[in-house]
């Protein structure tokens, strides 16, 4: 029998996502992919809400609370107890290491990686005045603004996409960073000005979206595949690889972006101080199948390089 034949309105393939704007554009996405991939009627594939700890928790920063977890503890609980089938994410919120009996086999094709700079007064970093404040609540936002302008004043940004706009409108800062990917989703891309990669490297995963489900699920996997985008796959595997090398986590000012060039996977990366005032960065190529080992490797020599004090501003 056919797997997507078993979903139907009475019994429909469960969605698990986190409730913001975007999360829900991203589920609904996967469902609009599933539906169009399998020929099934809406009412076959269900969207559940599921509120996180890092929805919760907006005062802290995530770097003292938990780390990436917060943002699918509680998804990945109902999936390992068969509340949803699947789980969708924003795969740079997924930690490297995910709880036993889950696995991530399917990734949706990818958006742009960079990230935006929002303002309403100043046209991008360097305009801003000494001194100005800017909110961000990612570490390695803040550490690669930190490095070409130690001058500013940086204060926690957390929240979705549309809180953080809105504390831009109220003069909590003059300036925030979103990434642009999330943006484009939510069909306001021309809110912020694209930062080209050679000036702020993206967050690993960034602008992948991805589908969590439990491993021993053969029914899930085959229905995912219609909509598995290899490309982004490997790509993605590659930074995850390179951000668990370096133990990467919301502690640690990680960037990394790999691209597919002419049939390797070529990989930029760098770990910065908190301060932005020291930073490691390098170029590598890696050939399938061994690209995510390899990637891991020299994901560890950087860590030894960095604790030993060689990285340069």
């Amino acid at each position: 029998m056919c797997m997507s034949a078993q979903y139907t309105a009475t019994s429909p393939l469960r969605i698990g996502t986190r409730g913001s704007p975007l999360a829900l554009w991203q589920a609904e996405d996967v469902r609009d992919r599933l539906i169009a991939a399998h020929g099934l009627p809406m009412d076959a594939v269900e969207i559940r809400v599921i509120s996180t700890s890092g929805d919760k928790i907006q005062d802290r920063p995530l770097s003292e609370v938990g780390g990436k977890g917060l943002f699918t503890k509680e998804i990945e609980h109902a999936l390992i107890n068969k509340d949803i089938d699947v789980a969708v994410h924003s795969t740079k919120d997924v930690a490297t290491v995910l709880p036993p009996g889950l696995t991530i086999r399917t990734f949706l094709p990818r958006e742009d990686v960079r990230d935006a700079f929002i303002s309403l007064t100043y046209p991008n970093l360097d305009a801003l005045p000494l001194g100005a404040v800017v909110g961000t609540s990612s570490i390695r936002r803040r550490a690669q603004v930190l490095a070409k302008r130690p001058d500013l004043k940086l204060v926690e940004f957390r929240g979705n996409v549309q809180t953080r706009l809105q504390k831009l409108h109220d003069g909590v800062a003059v300036a925030t960073f979103l990434a642009l990917a999330g943006l484009n989703r939510l069909g306001i891309a021309d809110t912020g000005t694209p930062i080209g990669i050679e000036h702020m490297l993206p967050a690993p995963a960034q602008g992948a979206v991805c589908v969590e489900q439990r491993a021993d699920d053969e029914s899930a996997t085959e229905l995912l595949a219609a909509i598995h985008h290899d490309a982004t796959a490997a790509c993605v595997r590659v930074e995850r690889a390179f951000l668990a090398g370096l133990d990467g986590d919301c502690r640690s000012p990680i960037a990394a972006y790999a691209q597919i060039v002419g049939g390797d996977i070529h990989l930029r990366g760098e770990i910065l101080s908190l301060d932005g005032q020291r930073r490691l960065s390098g170029d590598w190529q890696f050939v399938e199948p061994a690209a995510e080992a390899q990637a891991k490797q020299v994901a560890i020599e950087m860590k030894s390089a960095f604790a030993t004090g060689d990285g340069h501003a």
